[in-house]
């Protein structure tokens, strides 16, 4: 039977993949020829959010589905781009158009549900199916029941291959990492519940430069406990922002820089402010580009809230993009990529 659509496109994060993702892609497939599954978050580092690497939530997809429907399904891994619309659809774009050949039988599957469903307006070239929103299911339930161990109640919402798969994942080594970092954010949340208004976070980050190499730590805590990061974290009260970064930036490296060259070399510095970039909840971090001279790499040691320091070449750094906590891979591209 010929249907009303070639393609259909169908964008989402999938974590993890629940009867209500089921729903939308049988509908799909009843009124297009392929559908185009666009997994977001690509290559995110995990945390109790993105979970799940885009391989396995295609298993996930894969093991829910049957053969002759997988046969008429593309799977699209898409990075986020938090901080540009215009780089995420460019991507989007250029990888839908080579699967569907610019075909003008394309449309849109999704439900608007909120703020965050904004995405479904960025595609007018191509029609909207509104797939509605199966028994109020929503993954962010799902996963604060998965990650505690005493909860069973997101069994019934997922399809039985699906649970197969999540039940195996209880015993890598992720899962109970991931168990004690909900719990931390919980708690964290918790003490902030009784502040009069809801609080908003602000921290620095320092993107250091040198001759071809970013200077990066390892985290000590949780949140993103073993994840790269930028030196960085919270403004004191009585210091000011330039002040605070340099603070971080020499209490986790040591870096052998004398603090008026590195003033000196401060050459940008933006706010980041995406209402989702942190886990514990609204935080503006204020990062500043500094370009240090070219030559030898200066002595740098892990210290306070860092176990490491150490530069990274940026080859490196895009090699290890899955390592990188919350936005700070982002951060340093929109720096990088101007010089």
């Amino acid at each position: 039977m010929t249907k009303k659509y070639q393609f259909g496109i169908y964008i989402g994060r999938f974590q993890p993949f629940h009867f209500g993702h089921l729903q939308t892609v049988k509908l799909a497939l009843d009124q297009v020829e392929s559908l185009i599954i666009i997994l977001g978050s690509h290559r995110a580092a995990p945390d109790t959010r993105n979970p799940w690497s885009s391989q396995e939530r295609i298993k996930m997809i894969s093991a829910a589905l049957q053969t002759e429907d997988l046969q008429r399904i593309h799977f699209l891994p898409i990075r986020d781009w938090l901080y540009s619309d215009n780089l995420w659809l460019r991507a989007v774009q250029q990888q839908v158009f080579e699967i569907t050949d610019r075909s003008p039988s394309v449309a849109v599957l999704g439900h608007r549900k909120d703020a965050s469903s904004y995405y479904l307006d960025l595609f007018p070239q191509w029609d909207y199916i509104e797939t509605g929103n199966y028994q109020d299911l929503n993954s962010t339930a799902i996963r604060q029941a998965y990650f505690d161990p005493d909860n069973q109640a997101y069994l019934t919402q997922i399809p039985a291959r699906v649970a197969e798969i999540l039940e195996a994942f209880k015993l890598s080594n992720r899962y109970p990492i991931l168990c004690e970092e909900q719990q931390f954010i919980q708690a964290y949340q918790r003490a902030w519940s009784q502040a009069p208004y809801p609080p908003i976070f602000v921290t620095t980050d320092a993107v250091v430069v040198q001759s071809g190499h970013v200077l990066m730590v390892r985290r000590k805590a949780k949140p993103g406990k073993g994840l790269m990061a930028l030196p960085g974290g919270f403004l004191s009260q009585a210091e000011t922002l330039v002040d605070g970064m340099l603070r971080e930036l020499k209490e986790e490296t040591r870096l052998k820089v004398p603090l008026p060259v590195l003033r000196g070399s401060i050459i940008e510095s933006h706010v980041f402010d995406n209402p989702g970039r942190s886990l514990r909840g609204r935080t503006i971090t204020h990062a500043y580009f500094i370009q240090l001279k070219p030559g030898e790499l200066p002595l740098v040691k892990g210290s306070d809230d860092a176990d490491k320091a150490w530069w990274m070449s940026l080859a490196d750094l895009y090699a290890h993009e899955d390592r990188i906590f919350e936005d700070h891979f982002q951060i340093i591209q929109h720096f990088v990529s101007k010089v």
